[in-house]
């Protein structure tokens, strides 16, 4: 008998990615085996982190480092208000690997094509820095990533705000999914503006469409952070307390994914 193997689905979710970081906290703490790893826009960051073997101290530290002004820069293209190229800089200069073949665990980042609107799951091979960038890629924030072939992809969460489907094609039998873009954004009232309204719409499609992903899943973990909101990056310590805290309350669960099969 052997155990079966387990996946990490990481969603998206901006500043709220840092609730990733509490749930591999209490992953780690407690021996869960990780047998593989995807993610979604800002779970694509975490997971790579996770992926790549790195203490939960550090992933902590370089953690302190993100703002919204240090990953991004000008564009000057009618494609994208920003660039991200700064948070690509960022992961070959910060963290332990800079390729997928490299890696300590199996990782896949997931971007959207811009032209066909199929998923891209970003796995194997490549340079995980033009991957998390790709999977971060919010439409017309930043500009879209382009291969060398032509292609263009959009973040991620546009097709798989929660990347099961992903991890499951690589391999995993058992699934834990961490979802902190469904819970509700609790004050943000009624909006006044044609681009408040366009931007709780669109929010409201995508936490939609990332409950309903829950049932690919074997465990789905959702922090309790519905009065934080996705821009609050300065708030990292409570996305991560909070994210630790919901882990913990499914911990029970979790072990029971490891219960081997015949």
């Amino acid at each position: 008998m052997t155990r079966p193997k387990i996946g990490l689905a990481l969603s998206g979710g901006a500043a709220r990615g840092f609730a990733h970081v509490g749930v591999m906290k209490v992953l780690r703490e407690n021996d869960i085996p990780i047998d593989f790893v995807a993610g979604t826009s800002a779970g694509s960051i975490a997971g790579l982190a996770y992926a790549s073997g790195m203490s939960i101290d550090s992933i902590v530290e370089i953690g302190k480092t993100i703002g919204w002004y240090s990953m991004s820069k000008l564009s000057f293209s009618a494609k994208g208000l920003l660039s991200n190229a700064p948070l690509g800089d960022l992961i070959r200069d910060r963290f332990a690997f800079d390729r997928f073949e490299e890696l300590m665990i199996p990782f896949a980042a997931v971007a959207t094509n811009l032209e066909t609107a199929e998923e891209m799951v970003f796995k194997g091979e490549g340079d995980l820095g033009f991957a998390v960038c790709a999977s971060c890629a919010i439409p017309g924030v930043f500009i879209p990533l382009e291969d060398e072939s032509g292609n263009k992809f959009v973040d991620g969460g546009i097709v798989a705000p929660i990347p099961t489907r992903a991890v499951r094609e690589m391999g995993a039998k058992k699934i834990i999914a961490v979802d902190v873009m469904s819970p509700n954004s609790d004050h943000w009232g009624s909006p006044s503006t044609l681009l408040g309204v366009f931007f709780q719409s669109a929010m409201m499609l995508l936490r939609t469409a990332a409950s309903q992903q829950h049932y690919q899943a074997d465990v789905v973990i959702v922090p309790d952070i519905a009065h934080l909101r996705p821009d609050e990056i300065g708030k990292m310590d409570e996305f991560i307390e909070l994210g630790e805290k919901a882990a913990l309350a499914k911990l029970d669960e979790i072990k029971r994914l490891l219960e081997k099969e015949v």
